[in-house]
C-alpha cells in the first residue's frame, strides 16, 4: 500500500476518534452542569439580543452617507 494512502486512512481514523471524544466531553459538560446554566438562561437571551442586533446590521451599510445606500431611493 502507498504511504500516502496509509497516512490518509490513519488521519481519518484519528479524526473520527477525536470527534467521538469531543462529543462525549460536550455531552458530559452539559449534563453535569445543566443546573448551573439554567438560572442564567433568561439573562443570556437578553444579552444575545443587543449583540445580535449589532452584528446583524453590519452588512446593511448603516452609517454610510452614500446616496445609493438608502433603500427605495434612487
Amino acid at each position: 500500500m502507498d504511504d500516502q494512502k496509509i497516512r490518509n486512512s490513519q488521519n481519518k481514523k484519528t479524526n473520527f476518534v477525536m470527534w467521538i471524544f469531543l462529543a462525549f466531553i460536550v455531552y458530559f459538560l452539559i449534563t453535569e452542569h445543566w443546573a448551573h446554566i439554567v438560572p442564567y438562561l433568561p439573562w443570556l437571551i437578553l444579552l444575545a439580543c443587543p449583540l445580535l442586533h449589532i452584528f446583524m446590521h453590519g452588512g446593511h451599510g448603516h452609517g454610510s452617507h452614500d446616496k445609493h445606500s438608502h433603500h427605495g431611493e434612487e
